[in-house]
This record gives structure tokens, C-alpha cells and sequence, in this order.
């Protein structure tokens, strides 16, 4: 519409100016009846007849630099304004059409023009205003009309085009998207791109490829969960058998034959690995833990008994252990849960010192911040290697001492986050490791992980 109008706001002042050079054009013809006749003398009817025939009221001619006036009849007001059509600009020509448009009284005007084939110098009507506006007015409707059957036309043909090159494509996106989401296991669902348009064939093509990744993902997800629960029901029930088998091998171990006293204590060491991974896979395979059970307790003796229970383990006096816990810190949090946890950052840094057979200390340190608690873990061991950095809290992959799992850290992470906290790694290398257990203060939060 826009188009429309910057169309026909130049064409009716082209019009305007058409019609005025017509009536310039009819006013020199009647006037070479007047030039023919001897004297250039008319009847007053011949004089009125040509000029209502050329629609002005009056006609002067200058020609040889003189100004004659030819025919006229009485005028029925004086000149409201003049027109020069000699070389008029688009923004007069606008102007004037659009002031012509809008004049509603009927008004006497000049209109001044080059007489067509040499015949003058200057030839100048005076006409009324009337039958111009009629006529621009009769022309603007027609050109309207025809503005409006090439917008109607060119609305249907876009309507048509955008249903038919993009709502239909994007219809047909949207239903492979609800019939993918109804079975996204079921590979027939998958679209195939088929979009004329760039945009929406990247569009189909990047859908394929995330429902082809999703659709492999979950038939791999799913596949692993039935051999996990394969691998829970052989772990459980090797573990019974290796609890037999290391119970014979602690009576092996008192015998007094030395080659059965050289092989028992491998034996029962390979048995008791065994039997960590067992145990750790079948905690690893449950669905979730427990939500914990949060309760305010002193953190200071819960330290104590997680140091006391690791220096029982240790071998020698190679490694130290240090509470640095003040004795009044009080937290809210599952304290089996944060038990378990602790002590399992505790024994992986105690074995991983005596794994250097250097002598080393383990810190266990807690604050009270404004929004958190944070308990630190920091011993003085030869820190993580980097692949272990890399695959930290990932299951079968993160662990560090040989016969391990990999799968406390990764257990007690999720411990930690079921709190609506943060397990870390502070800092790694030659000089240590320090691990940050971050619990939240916030009641809101806290509930929340309690419901």
C-alpha cells in the first residue's frame, strides 16, 4: 500500500499537468478561428461557443513581444492564483495537484503555457477550478480501483507463496516433531529434509541431526541400563561368593606353611579388591540415594571420628592426620551422608600418600560463611595426574589408586548435591590436593533438598 500511494500522489499531478496543457492546446485552436477571420472580428456566440468548447474563460497570446488578448467572456471572480507549465518542478507539480485536490470552492486561476508548434511566445488561459478537481477526483478513484484489485491480486499470491513455501514446511516441522517426541526410540520418526527454502532445510537438517543423536543416545542409554542392572545381579552375587572365598583366605594366612605364607597375603588382597569393586558397583548402580536427613549438629565430632577410624587404617606413622574444626561450628546436613563423604576424601588422600612412602599430613579444615559452610580436605601428596584431573567425577574413569573403581568421588558428589551443594577440587599438584565441600545455609535451599 505503501508502493500504491508513492504511485498515485506523482501520476495524479502528472494527470493535472496533462490536463491543463489539453486546455492550453484546445484555447490556441479557438483562438486561430479568431486569427483566421478578416479584422479578427467573431460573433460574441462563436466567441462564447469556442470558449466553453475549450473550457477556460479567457485566451492571451504574446507573440512578437506583444500580449493580445484573443477571446473572453466575462469573468465570474477575480484570479485566485497562477500556474506556469514552462518548466515546472515534481515538487510544484505534487504540490499543486494536492492543493487542487483539496480546494472544495470553485475558484478562477491563470494558467500559463508555451503555445504548441511556434505559434507564440506565451499563451495564457484563466479557467475555474471546478471541472479540474472533478476530473483529478474522477482519476484518483480509478487509479485507486486499479491500486486496489493489484493489492488484493498481490495479496492473494503472497498469501499463497508464504503457505506454500513456508507455513506448509513449518507445519511439517512441527508435526515430526510431535509424532519424534510421542517414541523418540523409534528411528522411523526421524525427519527427512525435503525444504525448497535455504533457511528451513538448515533448519530440518539440524532437527535430523539432533533427533538421529538423540534417538542413538537413548537406545545406548537404554541398553546400558539393562547392563547395568545385568552387572548389579553378577556383582551381588559375587560378592557373596568373594566374601567366602576372603574369609578362607584370612584362615589361610595362619598357616604355617611359608609358601602358603609368601601367596595368602596377595590372595587376600587381590580377594579384597575384589570385593571394593563389587560393593562399589552395586552403590554406583542404585537409581538415587536417600534423600538426607537434615538435622543441626556439632561438626567437630564427626571430624574426629572420621580421623579416628583412618588412623586405625593407616600403615605406620607415615601420614598425620589434623583436625582444624572449630569445636562450636555447628551445620545442618545428613551426618551419615557427610560422613561418608569425608571419610572417603580422607582415605583417598591417606592412600595416596602411603602410595609415595613418604611420610605426609591430611588437614581437615571448616568455616562458617555467610551463605555456606565449607569444609577443606588438603593433604601434602603428590597430587592428581592429569588424566585423573580430566575424568574427576566420572564413573570407572576417575580413579587414581590401582584396583580402584573410580566411583567414590563420583558417589560423593552426588551425596553432596542431593544437599544442594558443591563437591570441588581446590587445587592439584606436587605440593598437595585440596578438596572444598561446599553446603548451602539457606533453609530454602536446604528444604528443598530434604523434600
Amino acid at each position: 500500500m505503501l508502493a500504491e500511494v508513492l504511485i498515485f500522489v506523482p501520476s495524479v499531478a502528472r494527470f493535472r499537468e496533462d490536463y491543463l496543457l489539453d486546455r492550453l492546446e484546445r484555447a490556441q485552436i479557438a483562438s486561430l478561428a479568431l486569427l483566421a477571420t478578416p479584422d479578427d472580428m467573431v460573433a460574441p456566440e462563436l466567441e462564447a461557443e469556442l470558449l466553453e468548447n475549450a473550457e477556460v474563460l479567457n485566451v492571451v497570446l504574446r507573440r512578437d513581444e506583444v500580449r493580445q488578448l484573443i477571446l473572453s467572456v466575462p469573468m465570474p471572480g477575480e484570479i485566485y492564483g497562477t500556474y506556469d507549465l514552462r518548466d515546472p518542478s515534481a515538487f510544484e507539480l505534487i504540490r499543486d495537484a494536492m492543493w487542487n485536490l483539496t480546494m472544495t470552492e470553485d475558484q478562477v486561476i491563470r494558467v500559463i503555457g508555451t503555445p504548441v508548434r511556434g505559434a507564440g511566445e506565451v499563451i495564457e488561459v484563466t479557467m475555474p477550478t471546478a471541472p479540474l478537481r472533478a476530473a483529478l477526483i474522477d482519476y484518483g478513484i480509478r487509479i485507486l480501483i486499479l491500486s486496489a484489485v493489484i493489492s488484493i491480486f498481490t495479496a492473494a499470491l503472497l498469501f499463497l507463496a508464504v503457505r506454500r513455501f513456508l507455513v506448509k514446511p513449518m507445519r511439517r516441522v512441527v508435526d515430526h516433531m510431535t509424532a519424534y517426541a510421542e517414541a523418540p526410540e523409534d528411528a522411523r520418526r526421524i525427519i527427512a529434509p525435503d525444504a525448497g527454502v535455504t533457511e528451513l532445510r538448515d533448519a530440518e537438517d539440524a532437527l535430523n541431526s539432533l533427533q538421529t543423536q538423540l534417538t542413538t543416545a537413548l537406545k545406548q542409554k537404554d541398553r546400558l541400563a539393562q547392563l547395568g542392572g545385568a552387572v548389579a545381579k553378577i556383582s551381588h552375587d559375587l560378592r557373596n561368593i568373594l566374601t567366602v572365598a576372603q574369609l578362607l583366605a584370612d584362615r589361610m594366612e595362619r598357616s604355617e606353611d611359608p609358601t602358603v605364607q609368601r601367596a595368602a597375603p596377595k590372595l587376600v588382597r587381590s580377594i579384597s579388591r575384589a570385593v571394593n569393586l563389587c560393593e562399589g558397583t552395586l552403590a554406583f548402580g542404585k537409581a538415587e540415594e536417600l534423600p538426607p536427613t537434615l538435622s543441626r549438629f556439632n561438626l567437630g565430632p564427626l571430624i574426629d571420628d572420621v580421623i579416628d577410624s583412618e588412623t586405625l587404617a593407616c600403615t605406620g606413622d607415615a601420614v598425620t592426620l589434623v583436625s582444624e574444626v572449630p569445636p562450636a561450628l555447628a551445620i545442618r546436613a545428613d551426618s551419615e551422608q557427610l560422613y561418608r563423604v569425608i571419610s572417603n576424601l580422607v582415605r583417598n588422600a591417606r592412600q595416596a600418600i602411603e602410595a609415595t612412602g613418604q611420610p605426609g599430613q591430611i588437614c581437615v579444615a571448616a568455616r562458617e560463611e555467610d551463605a555456606e559452610w565449607i569444609i577443606c580436605i588438603r593433604d601434602t601428596g603428590p597430587g592428581l595426574p592429569p588424566r585423573a584431573r580430566e575424568n574427576l567425577f566420572t564413573a570407572f574413569q576417575g580413579g587414581v589408586r590401582k584396583g580402584g573403581t573410580g566411583l567414590g568421588l563420583v558417589i560423593a558428589a552426588e551425596l553432596v548435591r542431593g544437599h544442594g551443594g558443591a563437591l570441588e577440587l581446590v587445587q592439584t599438584d606436587a605440593e598437595g590436593t585440596e578438596f572444598a565441600l561446599r553446603l548451602p545455609r539457606s533453609s530454602a535451599i536446604l528444604d528443598a533438598a530434604a523434600e
